[in-house]
């Protein structure tokens, strides 16, 4: 009798997205890169974007709209001074929610009205990821899960920058010298130390995983993005800062997959 083969194949569940974008405090040449950028998340299996788009300022959404299949939430100006727009896009947002169909929502904003938004999401067990300028009001960042500044998702020219490297205050520690960073985005910003030393207090080892280092940092700052430092990966940002982190590649010991360990030197 010939024996049968069976086959246990597991897919990895991909988390399910909610995009929802406020026209009026967004730029339609950078959605390309935030859908791109969400996908590292999920599917968005749900794209809309709220606006009035009847106006000589909605009709510049109209190309993006068509070419990326986002679709129109048409909301009129009935007073002079109201931004109808966001009532519409909280009503929307509950009403997707109360759905639970999604594992997380994207909102594209820059606007701390969607605050209180996001708190909500979060209270109801959903992910919320913001994306927005970089003088995005601190409440909103913060009440994300994790938030993304679009300036960090703009294709910019790479040009070297020489930058100080002395620790400016007992809380930050400055960038590399002659290191490449991302032209227009990145502009000598300091590492947090405090939080640094925060993430590295609260471990039993010395060492830690880059990947652990990472979701501890988001943790305690929702905006924390490597690009925010001019680099792509948080392993390329620990590996240039010599000065303060020592870094070990190991092997696993259950499989041939190697992992990149950090940790801070003792002189910090």
């Amino acid at each position: 009798m010939m024996k049968k083969t069976v086959f246990n194949i597991s897919e990895e569940k991909i988390s399910k997205l909610a995009v929802l974008i406020d026209a009026d405090n967004a730029s339609a040449k950078d959605i390309k890169n935030i859908l791109d950028e969400i996908t590292k998340f999920g599917e968005a299996t749900v794209k809309r974007i709220y606006g009035n788009f009847t106006d000589q300022v909605g009709s510049a959404w109209k190309q993006c709209i068509n070419e990326l299949a986002i679709k129109p939430m048409q909301q009129f100006t009935y007073t002079t001074g109201k931004n109808a727009t966001d009532g519409f896009m909280f009503i929307d947002a509950m009403d997707l929610l109360y759905t639970d169909r999604f594992d997380g929502f994207c909102i594209v904003s820059s606007d701390s009205d969607f605050t209180a938004l996001a708190i909500r999401i979060k209270e109801q067990g959903a992910t919320v990821y913001g994306f927005g300028k970089k003088q995005t009001p601190a409440s909103f960042r913060n009440a994300c899960s994790q938030f993304i500044y679009v300036e960090n998702l703009r294709d910019e020219e790479i040009v070297e920058q020489p930058v100080n490297q002395t620790v400016k205050s007992e809380q930050t520690i400055a960038t590399p010298p002659t290191t490449s960073v991302l032209s227009s985005k990145v502009t000598e910003q300091n590492l947090p130390l405090d939080k640094i030393k925060q993430i590295f207090d609260n471990q039993d080892s010395d060492w830690i995983t880059v990947a652990a280092f990472g979701s501890q940092w988001k943790l305690l700052q929702t905006d924390f993005d490597p690009r925010n430092y001019g680099y792509k990966k948080l392993s390329d940002l620990v590996k240039k800062y010599d000065d303060f982190f020592e870094v070990e590649e190991r092997k696993s010991a259950t499989n041939d997959h190697k992992n990149l360990y950090v940790r801070l030197k003792k002189t910090i």
